[in-house]
Parts: structure tokens; C-alpha cells; sequence
């Protein structure tokens, strides 16, 4: 949906990426339920200046740690940390 209609990143979240080629950079346009991201075929990989492209204000964020996640009420505001994203431990 994010890239499709290249809309801006609301909601993003880094985790231990699957392999090398993998940031871990989880990036959401805040309009997804559970059921549009439990679909495979919603889901894509995409190389980080894709997403760059679309919405250079996350920039600042992407040196951040695994384990960290930033959200925003809409495009006009700031990203705010999130501190009790719930990260799966597995």
C-alpha cells in the first residue's frame, strides 16, 4: 500500500533483518489492518531508497538500533519513539 500508492511512512519499526540485504526497516502508512498485513502478497522488499523516494523525512531515524519504532499522527507531525512496541523475542 506504502509503495503502490506512495504514501508517507506513519508508522516504522526496525527488528534483526532476515539476512544481509535486510535493514530490518519495517515502514507502514498507518492505513493497513491486520488482515491487508497477514496477506504475503501485501508484504514486499524493497531496496531502502524506494521507501527514501516516497518519504525522505525518515531519513534522520534509519541509524537507529534494532529493537526501535517511530510513529505519527499524520504528515504534518513529528515522528514520535515509541517505547512499548511489543518486539517478538523469537
Amino acid at each position: 500500500m506504502l509503495v503502490e500508492q506512495k504514501l508517507p511512512v506513519r508508522f516504522m519499526y526496525r527488528e534483526k533483518g532476515n539476512d544481509i540485504r535486510d535493514s530490518g526497516w519495517r515502514f507502514f502508512c498507518g492505513l493497513e489492518n491486520q488482515a491487508y498485513v497477514d496477506n504475503p502478497k501485501n508484504i514486499g522488499i524493497y531496496d531502502i531508497n524506494t521507501i527514501l523516494n516516497i518519504d525522505s523525512s525518515i531519513q534522520p531515524y534509519l541509524s537507529n538500533p534494532f529493537g526501535t519504532s517511530f510513529e505519527r499522527k499524520d504528515i504534518n507531525s513529528p515522528f514520535i519513539q515509541i517505547r512499548d512496541y511489543g518486539f517478538s523475542t523469537k
